[in-house]
């Protein structure tokens, strides 16, 4: 089958910047420090952003610290949540001498009705009641203001809640009148029982424009950029038992990364692609994720347009700012609060103005001293979270004029669905690969 190269030459016209600095972590040296210090520095910025919105929210009342608060009189407290729960899982509870009464089998929620919020900030902290701040829909680590008054039982009555709401927004042109597409793949899985080779290749070839009529080449050449986002390949479990590996072992456990390597390599010559790693990848457990190590990809690594990134990962593509991350900050969310769904997690972080509000408390991250890379500054264009049970995706407009594409990207080994947006209008949709006659 002949190709038309003139339009897969056409869609390398794209600019493209890379904007993971504030993840990496390179001239940090991990010295003892304790995350106390993380926690701070979210404090100090969230707290002069929410200061300065106060005003024109509550202009009557006094903004107080928790041990300001005078029992009777109305103010505004600012602080981080902290939140009470009963089923939270606690290391202690393994070392326990005595034999607990609980349930052997993970669940999949910890939530638990007597559930309930704490706030705090240097001064101090204070138990919070009322209806208008309900446990289920907040986690530790996020920082809010507000609006009530403290009672005769030492709890502060909570009337009103503000949160830091969506942040500013770069203006994008309106003169964008090419189709242009940007590919979002996650959890290829390869080497994993669910994995199918044939899948894969299927999607290697839609990129490269090896599959289908001119037509479908036509599409395929629309394609400017292709984002893998984390959970690419896996591992036999039985090989990780601390033992030395044999070398049978060995080949086995390299396989599915030459495999990779090899597909990454085919979606290089042509389009520029960019790789993530989540959960199960060969980097580091903790976010931000470092990227995988590109010794790993020596066929991939050849081509100036492969890149490996790191895990939240953010660019700039012809004026579209792109942020995401492989799904480890949503999947959390979803077992110490609850929401209608994964895209409601979504918006809730983007409201926060933080991408992974329970790290470090339940989600594994680096001790930072003096900065949280995880506050969002400025507001995305598209906003994509990986490894996802199915695919979703909504349009979240905020009160000044921001519009976010919010995208569920569902695991590719067991779906075969990888997502397509448009750069000109970020309006999506799925692309599916099936193997099945």
């Amino acid at each position: 089958m002949e190709i038309d190269s003139e339009k897969i030459l056409q869609r390398k016209q794209s600019s493209y910047e890379s904007l993971d600095e504030r993840f990496e972590i390179q001239k940090e040296m991990y010295r003892g420090q304790q995350y106390s210090q993380i926690y701070f520095a979210r404090l100090h910025l969230m707290r002069t952003l929410l200061h300065s919105l106060v005003p024109n929210w509550k202009p009557h009342l006094p903004v107080c610290t928790v041990l300001g608060i005078e029992k009777g009189k109305e103010c505004v407290i600012i602080g981080t949540l902290y939140k009470h729960m009963k089923l939270k899982p606690c290391i202690l509870d393994e070392y326990s001498k005595e034999r607990s009464a609980t349930p052997l089998v993970k669940p999949h929620n910890f939530m638990h009705p007597d559930d309930h919020l704490v706030l705090e900030d240097e001064s101090g902290r204070v138990k919070l009641g009322g209806t208008a701040l309900p446990p289920a829909a907040y986690v530790t680590g996020v920082v809010v203001a507000l609006h009530g008054k403290e009672t005769s039982a030492g709890e502060f009555f909570v009337e009103d809640v503000l949160e830091a709401g969506l942040p500013p927004q770069v203006e994008r042109p309106l003169d964008l009148n090419e189709d242009k597409y940007v590919l979002l793949v996650s959890g290829l899985g390869i080497g994993s029982n669910s994995s199918n080779p044939l899948q894969s290749q299927l999607l290697v070839d839609h990129i490269t424009g090896h599959l289908g009529d001119e037509e479908e080449q036509g599409i395929a050449a629309q394609i400017v950029h292709v984002i893998i986002a984390g959970n690419s390949v896996e591992f036999p479990r039985k090989l990780f038992n601390g033992q030395n590996l044999a070398s049978k072992d060995q080949s086995t456990l390299s396989e599915p990364v030459k495999e990779l390597d090899i597909l990454l390599a085919q979606i290089a010559a042509g389009v520029s692609v960019d790789i993530m790693p989540g959960p199960n990848d060969p980097a580091n457990f903790s976010l931000p994720q470092q990227p995988l190590n590109r010794c790993l990809f020596p066929g991939s690594a050849a081509y100036n347009t492969f890149r490996s990134c790191t895990n939240p990962h953010s660019f700039d593509l012809d004026n579209a700012r792109f942020l995401g991350t492989s799904g480890q900050n949503v999947d959390d969310l979803d077992k110490y609060s609850e929401a209608k769904d994964k895209l409601e997690f979504m918006e809730r972080t983007l409201k926060w103005r933080h991408l992974a509000p329970t790290a470090p408390n339940t989600l594994g991250c680096y001790p930072f001293t003096d900065r949280d890379p995880f506050l969002i500054e400025s507001c995305p264009h598209v906003y994509f979270i990986g490894n996802q049970v199915k695919f979703g995706t909504c349009l979240l407009k905020g009160s000044e004029g921001q519009a976010v594409r919010l995208i569920c990207i569902p695991k590719f080994c067991e779906t075969g669905v990888a997502v397509a947006v448009n750069l000109r209008n970020l309006e999506c949709h799925t692309v599916s690969f099936g193997t099945q006659i």
